[in-house]
């Protein structure tokens, strides 16, 4: 038992880690033993070689680099607007029923459906991706916005008015908190598809970058390469949704909904 009380808690993550260990090691002894040709899918020992070279030769880290500040430029910018402007349509009537109906409407256009109009305006520059990662990370942060301000329940706002809160002070302590799950959900929401963008636009586009780099081992070609580049976004998307995730526990520790029954009962 582990000091949560949860006996099934311990098997679940050595289950967790087993299956990938497991995974990778056939994966290697298929490689060796010929049933998987280097040209297609290398050993998982070749991969991390050549993620080894490319750290060492210093060809790894500015691609990383430039990866992470075009994702964190693309939903701080995109993010910010889509949380203003959600919070703010969601808490004023008026101005949500004329912009609302408009950005329902361009939600239904997929974000990489806008790339040629983009790139009509910038060109292949990182101007163009940072439009596009902006985009992507603005939609989600908006609606998950404006359905959270729209959700609070009624009482605990005529609550906050009957102790004296008006204003942002109404909004900062009422508001505020009852939306945050919803704009948490979409912060998650947002990050898978500011990532889905960036790797296409680095693929295709960018000067540089993780998907610069595969772009450059795939006219090679180099299989290895190419694996490393793919977990290398495979790794930011998971520590970026960690990270979400810490930040989601830290924050809604007060809320209900992060009881879980299971816990009690000793379920996994």
């Amino acid at each position: 038992m582990d000091r949560s009380g949860n006996p099934g808690r311990p098997r679940a993550r050595f289950a967790s880690w087993f299956a990938p260990v497991l995974l990778l090691a056939a994966w290697q002894w298929a490689a060796q033993a010929g049933w998987l040709p280097p040209r297609i899918l290398p050993a998982p020992s070749a991969v991390a070689s050549a993620a080894g070279s490319l750290a060492v030769s210093g060809e790894l880290w500015p691609p990383v680099r430039d990866s992470l500040l075009r994702a964190l430029a693309g939903l701080l910018l995109g993010g910010a607007a889509g949380l203003v402007l959600g919070t703010l349509n969601g808490a004023w009537r008026r101005a949500g029923a004329w912009l609302d109906g408009i950005l329902q409407a361009a939600r239904a256009v997929p974000v990489l459906a806008l790339a040629p109009l983009v790139l009509s305006w910038f060109g292949a520059e990182d101007a163009a991706g940072l439009t596009l990662l902006s985009l992507g990370a603005f939609f989600p942060l908006y609606f998950q916005a404006f359905r959270g301000v729209r959700s609070v329940d009624p009482a605990l706002v005529e609550m906050g008015r009957s102790c004296g809160l008006a204003g942002w002070r109404l909004y900062r302590d009422v508001v505020l908190p009852g939306a945050l799950p919803s704009i948490l959900t979409g912060l998650r929401q947002a990050l898978g598809l500011v990532w889905l963008v960036l790797i296409a636009f680095e693929v295709f586009l960018a000067p540089s970058g993780i998907g610069r780099l595969m772009a450059q081992a795939g006219g090679l070609p180099q299989a290895d390469v190419l694996l490393v580049g793919v977990l290398l976004y495979a790794a930011l998307g998971w520590a970026a949704d960690r990270l979400a995730v810490a930040l989601e526990r830290r924050l809604l520790r007060w809320s209900p909904a992060r009881w879980r029954p299971e816990r009690a009962l000793g379920m996994n």
